[in-house]
């Protein structure tokens, strides 16, 4: 299997790309959990059916020290016991922000005031970021049918 365009030799794609992973850069200098924001690129990125997506942010947290069992339960994140209150809020509130057509209104006023009560101002700004650019990513992947699985961690650093 291959993508349908080279993200590497499309100077378009390749652009936007380097453009987004810049802008991506700027969340490692945030105060918001680096564990935090991987558990909602994994999750946002289950959720679009990103398979590269999906196994990059399994690696890259693994790598850093995630655990296999709450990767596992990423996706069933309500009914499993290994996240915090504060992962639990931006799991969620990831899900409405990626599902945002789901429901009229986007993400509810209480999923807002939730992840509200766990994460200060700058902290939600780089939540909504991330959450802003890994649905671009996982869009562009799904698009272009970028294959999984040959992912290593830290690949693109």
């Amino acid at each position: 299997m291959s993508a349908r365009l080279d993200v590497f030799s499309s100077p378009t794609l390749g652009n936007v790309f380097k453009h987004i992973i810049a802008a991506g850069k700027v969340l490692q200098d945030s105060t918001l959990p680096a564990a935090t924001q991987e558990l909602v690129r994994l999750r946002a990125s289950q959720i679009n059916g990103c398979g590269f997506c999906t196994d990059m942010h399994t690696k890259d947290a693994a790598a850093a020290g995630e655990t296999s069992v709450r990767l596992n339960l990423v996706a069933v994140w309500r009914e499993a016991t290994v996240f915090t209150e504060a992962e639990r809020a931006a799991l969620e509130l990831a899900e409405q922000g990626t599902r945002i057509a789901d429901t009229a209104g986007g993400v509810s006023d209480e999923v807002w005031a939730n992840a509200a009560k766990h994460y200060d101002d700058e902290q939600l700004a780089a939540l909504v970021s991330g959450i802003a650019l890994i649905n671009a990513f996982n869009r562009a992947n799904v698009i272009i049918q970028q294959p999984a699985g040959d992912y290593r961690p830290g690949q693109f650093a």
